[in-house]
C-alpha cells in the first residue's frame, strides 16, 4: 500500500491573491464599461453594490473551477491506478 507520505505535492491550480486582484480589476472595469455605454454615472452606493455582486458572483466561478479541478485530479489518478493495474496484472 502507498506511504501517505510519499503522496506527490501539486502545485496549486490557483494563486488566489492573483484571482483576487483580478476579480477587483474586472469588477472595476465592468462598471466603468457600464457607465461609459450608458452614458451614467453610478453613485458610490451603486458601485459599491454592483462591486459587491460582482465580486460574489465571479468567486462562485472560482469555487467551481477549484471543484472542477479536484475531480479532475481524482480522475487522473483513477486512469493511472488503472495504467497500472494493466503493467501489473501482465507480469
Amino acid at each position: 500500500m502507498a506511504d501517505p507520505a510519499n503522496t506527490p505535492k501539486l502545485k496549486t491550480a490557483v494563486d488566489l491573491d492573483v484571482v483576487g486582484e483580478n476579480i477587483l480589476d474586472i469588477a472595476d472595469f465592468a462598471i466603468e464599461k457600464y457607465e461609459y455605454r450608458n452614458d451614467t454615472k453610478l453613485s458610490p452606493e451603486e458601485r459599491e453594490e454592483a462591486a459587491a455582486r460582482i465580486r460574489e458572483s465571479l468567486w462562485k466561478l472560482v469555487e467551481a473551477f477549484k471543484v472542477r479541478r479536484k475531480r479532475v485530479l481524482q480522475r487522473m489518478f483513477d486512469i493511472a491506478d488503472k495504467a497500472m493495474e494493466e503493467v501489473g496484472g501482465a507480469r
